[in-house]
């Protein structure tokens, strides 16, 4: 008989082999699924897992792909490793991008001496924008002890409708023929490019700054380190005299900047304008992103590439082979789904027990 038996301690090499095991249960559903569907499975992986990589062009794209899911996904593994649940990261990449993006349009004639550098104020912008929006979960999750998951996931809505009220109304471009979106961004106030004709930015360095500075903060700072014990030993941080009240603070504006500096590369960079079409979902994947890289920085970066892998591959699929665009979105739940299951295993442990037979 088969039964989970809990371990003395958490396995280690579990902890590490579970993400790997969730991907391969992953990539054994979708064959199911691709040959449910009567498409090819070979052909169809291929476009999830070669066409990503194949060339220089490819992986350009997908470093336009990874880095606001890295970004915001470093946040996120700071929020969950001091036991603060952001799940509002998508509005905090909204608002970080209507910040950029009101700096951006206010380019022109009497800020021409800036040239460049006005790519500067437009990604602080952002920066201050997202930590603005999750200081908002934070205030009333510290002054009226609201619930900060639900607190942070609605205002992902009001985030979203101030969007559309901006590029409906007041930001409209007149000469856009009554299209929802704002007048594209001066060549000046937009993110440059790492090499001409393609989309890679200097998002991609920034994103691999910031994993660095993360992990020097986390593993080598005294406050990473009171941010950790808070989370893993609430009462042991107390004891210690542990702010929890400045945990709280300092996770959910660190997680709401980088959000918003995601926000702010997206839209001063590959749009070049704001539309609807903003919320792109990165700030609920890269929730999936956080916990497939173990909450780790290094762990995000493998984590983030394989999500846009996801990303890409199901705008491929939906090209190229008829499938629906909701196949990314399948793959993503698949992936946190194989890792839940694969994490009972990092606390349990599987026995094979025979059966006792009662006597006569």
């Amino acid at each position: 008989m088969l039964r989970l038996e809990a371990r003395p301690e958490p396995s280690r090499w579990m902890s590490l082999a579970s993400p790997l095991i969730a991907l391969a249960l992953t990539v054994v559903v979708g064959v199911l699924l691709f040959a449910l569907l009567g498409k090819d499975p070979l052909r169809a992986l291929q476009m999830f897992f070669v066409e990503p990589v194949k060339s220089l062009y490819a992986l350009s794209e997908l470093s336009v792909k990874a880095t606001p899911l890295a970004l915001i996904a470093l946040g996120l593994a700071v929020c969950y490793r001091a036991n603060v649940w952001n799940i509002g990261a998508e509005g905090q990449f909204v608002v970080g991008a209507l910040a950029a993006g009101w700096v951006a349009l206010q380019y022109g004639p009497g800020l021409a001496w800036l040239g460049r550098g006005i790519v500067v104020p437009v990604l602080l912008a952002g920066v201050l924008g997202g930590m603005a929006w999750a200081a908002l979960v934070a205030v009333l999750r510290d002054r009226f002890n609201a619930n900060e998951i639900l607190v942070s996931l609605m205002l992902v809505y009001v985030a979203t409708f101030l969007l559309s009220y901006l590029v409906y109304g007041p930001w409209k471009d007149p000469k856009a023929f009554n299209f929802p979106q704002t007048a594209t961004f001066d060549a000046a106030a937009r993110i440059p490019r790492l090499v001409p004709n393609l989309r890679a930015h200097i998002g991609l360095p920034i994103a691999l700054a910031a994993v660095a500075l993360l992990w020097l903060f986390m593993a080598r700072s005294y406050r990473g380190f009171q941010l950790q014990v808070g989370g893993l030993a609430p009462l042991a941080a107390r004891y210690a005299g542990f702010s929890s009240r400045s945990a709280l603070w300092t996770a959910l504006l660190l997680s709401g900047g980088l959000a918003g500096l995601a926000g702010a590369l997206e839209a001063a960079g590959p749009l070049g304008q704001l539309t609807p079409y903003v919320p792109a979902g990165y700030g609920f994947a890269a929730i999936i992103v956080a916990y497939v890289g173990r909450l780790h920085p290094l762990g995000v970066v493998f984590a983030s590439v394989l999500m846009s892998m996801f990303y890409i591959g199901g705008e491929l699929a939906q090209s190229r082979l008829g499938l629906p665009k909701s196949l990314t979105g399948v793959f993503q739940g698949l992936l946190l789904f194989a890792l839940l299951a694969c994490d009972t295993l990092v606390h349990h442990r599987l026995r094979w027990r025979r059966a006792a037979v009662a006597g006569a």
